[in-house]
């Protein structure tokens, strides 16, 4: 499922650069020190409109267009305001390098004319990772084209996760082959407290793992639109109403796998040219709960799981059996739980055959 291949989605392309040019950018920010050496603990606004990445007033920013008319002017503290008109892709902002679990605050003014987004952007390394906290977008909702795992509320609202693979795409150590993450605010909003541990838990409950905090910006991201904004982020302990997080609930009434009545299983494959990934909801028609769980299928030939969401997957190809996580390891009679992998394949996307249920076969 490679998202530009039906829908260029930003987000996805263009991060060496951005790395490449932060030596000469920093060289760029220590001439306009001395030049300004009168004025202590405060850079001067800074207009920027070449592509770019460096400190400003103790923060980080970068800023990346492919073409058109971009103009981000940088300004006191974590404030930055930007332009943009006639463009193929761009994206902007200010935040740390590196990022954190810390608690965001944003507060501004943000206007799309088209397909942009206003998220809470980052990267992981080891594993390498690409994540949004997206809190307001424009016309197009990335998540159409993702695999969506679950969700989580905070922050006064519930966000939708994605999760999707980045095939031999440009990154931040060049191109490589790396997961998306997305968490998608359902009432969509400009200003507030983002409580990054909030999403990032909410992953990794969901087999979603991170590596090594890269950059993390506050970002204005706009693919062949225009709009401008003026926002501001800070670094606090605002509290925004949290809720832990939670994994995808599930909705499905029926099927489990103790009891009489057996289990059914259903399949949603998502697949694109070497990969795919498959959401597996597993429904208990018994008439008894199931408390603990572990659930054999068979893999098409050809296919290797490389990585994996609500439950732990053993082996990674032929026949797998994936067993509960401690938080859904119970499947009451008349209930589900849904689980899901990633994969690679040679040709062959078929979902996998023969499941059962501790042991019970499963329709």
């Amino acid at each position: 499922m490679n998202l530009s291949s039906t829908h260029p989605v930003p987000g996805i392309r263009r991060r060496t650069k951005l790395m490449l040019i932060g030596g000469a950018c920093a060289a760029l920010l220590t001439a306009a020190s001395l030049a300004v050496a009168g004025i202590a603990n405060a850079d001067p606004n800074l207009t920027v409109t070449s592509n770019s990445t460096g400190t400003h007033n103790g923060f980080f920013y970068t800023f990346w267009k492919d073409s058109g008319n971009v103009t981000m002017t940088l300004g006191a503290a974590g404030n930055y305001s930007l332009q943009w008109s006639n463009i193929n892709d761009t994206v902007d902002g200010k935040g740390w390098n590196p990022g954190s679990s810390h608690t965001v605050n944003y507060s501004g003014s943000w206007n799309c004319n088209g397909n942009c987004y206003l998220a809470l952007y980052g990267w992981t390394t080891n594993p390498l990772v690409e994540y949004y906290i997206l809190d307001n977008y424009g016309s197009f909702n990335p998540g159409s084209q993702a695999t969506h795992v679950g969700t989580v509320v905070s922050d006064g609202s519930t966000y939708d996760i994605y999760r999707d693979q980045r095939v031999n795409q440009p990154s931040i150590i060049g191109t490589a082959t790396f997961d998306q993450y997305w968490s998608i605010r359902q009432s969509k909003r400009t200003g507030g407290t983002i409580t990054t541990a909030n999403h990032f838990n909410a992953w990794r409950n969901l087999g979603m793992t991170m590596g090594s905090f890269n950059y993390q910006v506050l970002a204005t991201e706009g693919f062949q639109s225009s709009g401008s904004s003026n926002l501001t982020v800070s670094e606090g302990p605002g509290g925004g109403g949290t809720t832990p997080a939670s994994p995808r609930p599930s909705t499905s009434p029926t099927n489990g796998g103790g009891g009489s009545g057996g289990c059914r299983v259903t399949n949603s494959v998502s697949s694109w040219n070497t990969g795919l990934t498959d959401n597996i909801t597993v429904t208990n028609n018994g008439s008894a709960a199931v408390n603990g769980w572990s659930l054999k299928f068979t893999l098409a030939s050809g296919q290797t799981i490389t990585s994996g969401w609500n439950a732990t997957y053993s082996p990674t190809s032929g026949q797998v059996t994936a067993t509960n996580l401690s938080y859904n390891a119970s499947i009451p009679a008349g209930g589900s739980t849904t689980i899901g992998f990633q994969a690679t394949h040679t040709g062959n996307a078929a979902a996998p055959t023969g499941f059962s249920l501790n042991g019970t076969a499963c329709s």
